[in-house]
Order: C-alpha cells, then sequence, then structure tokens
C-alpha cells in the first residue's frame, strides 16, 4: 500500500488526504450539476460542500471519539468514520438549506448522488492506505496490508475480535476481504441508480429516500465482513444498527412520498 505519496520534512502528501480532495471534488462537481437540474442557485452547491466538509469531518471526529470513549481522540489524525461523518454532514447541510430558504427535499434529492459518488473515491483512499479492511479470506481477491493501519497480522486481527487458529503466531500476515473497493463499487452502482432516476420526473424525496435505503443496505451487508470490534449484540455492529434505523427512515420518507402530490418539474439538461 502506499500511505504516504510524498514527505519533504514535516510536510507529507498522504493517499487517503488526496483521495478525500478528489472526493470533495467529484461530489461537488456533480452537485453543481445537480443543483442546475433541479433549477437551483448552483453557487449554493459550494457552499454546501464546505459545510459537508465542516460538519463531516466535525461528525465523524465526535463519532469516534464517543465509540472509544477517549476526548483524546478528537486531535488524532485518525477517525474519520462514515456515519459520524454523515450525520455531521447531513446537520451543517441542513442547516445551510434552511438558511437559504431552499425547499428541503429537492436540495436533498440534488444533493445525495454527489454524495454516493465522493463516498465511493474516498474508500479507494482507504483500500490504498490499508485501512477499514474485512477479516481473513482464502479467496483470490483477498488483499495482505503489510503497511496497514494497522496490518493484517494475526495479532491485529485478534484485537478486532477475529477467532484465529490459536496456533497462529502474531506476526502472521494475512489476506482480507477488501471492503474498501466491495464499499466502492457498491456505492457506484447506488449513484448510477440515484442519477438514473434523478433524469426522470419524480416525487420530491424520492432520491432522497432511495439514496437512505440503498446506502443503508449497502452498510448493513459490508458490515458482516468487516473485521471490527464494536460488536455488541452477537454478530452485529453499531453501525448495523444505524443501518437499520436510516434504512426505516428512508422507508417511511418514500411511503409520505407516495402521498405528497408534489413531483419535481421535468428535469433541465446539463
Amino acid at each position: 500500500m502506499y500511505p504516504t505519496l510524498f514527505k519533504y520534512g514535516s510536510f507529507e502528501i498522504t493517499t487517503f488526504g488526496l483521495f478525500m480532495f478528489f472526493a470533495f471534488v467529484a461530489a461537488g462537481w456533480v452537485l453543481a450539476r445537480e443543483f442546475r437540474r433541479y433549477r437551483l442557485d448552483p453557487d449554493v452547491a459550494s457552499s454546501m460542500v464546505v459545510a459537508a466538509a465542516v460538519g463531516g469531518i466535525l461528525g465523524a471526529k465526535i463519532y469516534y471519539a464517543i465509540l472509544f470513549r477517549d476526548i483524546n481522540l478528537l486531535f488524532s489524525r485518525s477517525g474519520l468514520v462514515w456515519y459520524g461523518g454523515l450525520i455531521g454532514g447531513f446537520i451543517a447541510c441542513s442547516l445551510l438549506i434552511r438558511s437559504k430558504k431552499i425547499n428541503y427535499l429537492t436540495a436533498t434529492d440534488a444533493t445525495v448522488p454527489g454524495l454516493a459518488l465522493g463516498y465511493a473515491i474516498g474508500r479507494v483512499g482507504c483500500f490504498l492506505v490499508g485501512d477499514d479492511y474485512g477479516r481473513p479470506t482464502t479467496a483470490a481477491f483477498g488483499v495482505a496490508f503489510p503497511k496497514g493501519a494497522p496490518p493484517t497480522t494475526a495479532a491485529s486481527l485478534r484485537e478486532f475480535g477475529v477467532r484465529l487458529d490459536p496456533s497462529l503466531p502474531d506476526d502472521t500476515l494475512l489476506r482480507v476481504h477488501p471492503t474498501q473497493l466491495y464499499e466502492t463499487a457498491g456505492s457506484l452502482v447506488i449513484f448510477a441508480i440515484l442519477m438514473w432516476l434523478v433524469r426522470r420526473p419524480h416525487r420530491r424525496g424520492r432520491v432522497f429516500a432511495l439514496f437512505l435505503m440503498l446506502a443503508s443496505i449497502e452498510r448493513f451487508l459490508v458490515e458482516i465482513l468487516r473485521a471490527k470490534d464494536d460488536r455488541f449484540l452477537g454478530p452485529f455492529t453499531i453501525a448495523q444498527l444505524i443501518s437499520v434505523l436510516i434504512f426505516m427512515a428512508g422507508v417511511a420518507l418514500w411511503a409520505w412520498t407516495s402521498r405528497n402530490e408534489e413531483v419535481h418539474p421535468a428535469p433541465l439538461p446539463v
């Protein structure tokens, strides 16, 4: 893996940081296009990207610190947890939408395709630094991360609660499921589905509701393969609990839109 692309003295450019940058650029480009498609001010899209970045990073760090009950983690370089970032970004962008007096469901429909694409790109960065990987596998597509964060050694995997042969030495390097790439593939599929829907007349809020359902299903399934130490109810993780809650919210919103007569006008070509 390539955790650091460039380093000069104390200054360095990390692979993860670069792909986070790519993710925000791609998401912002899609967001601006969708704002024009929905007849919204594209200048607001730039503010949305800034709000999502600030709120998302703060939310991710706060979630991480709460998860491990250590306030010092707020100041570490690790811990950009997806669901914490989603919640933080959601709150920040919601406040911005309200302040601009934009129709809320229209703005969320315009936002989520870019969010799916940005997440797909960001997970490539996780793969390249060897973070957020899965459980051991003997499959041909398994990947070993000798310089991962942490490396995929037997000792590290045992710390994640993975059951291994007790006779296996701690320094044994194991191949694991590249769950980062699974999420990239899943998010690209979600992005394609959402883009198919936004090009057609649809009820306000439908794209947002569909994103909530699809994204929560994707994350719930990937969590089954993840190497994690926050399984609180048998094999289930906290992220899976949040996934269930988000899926229920998506179903409720979809049901509400079925009774809502508001339909987006025919989309503009962009």
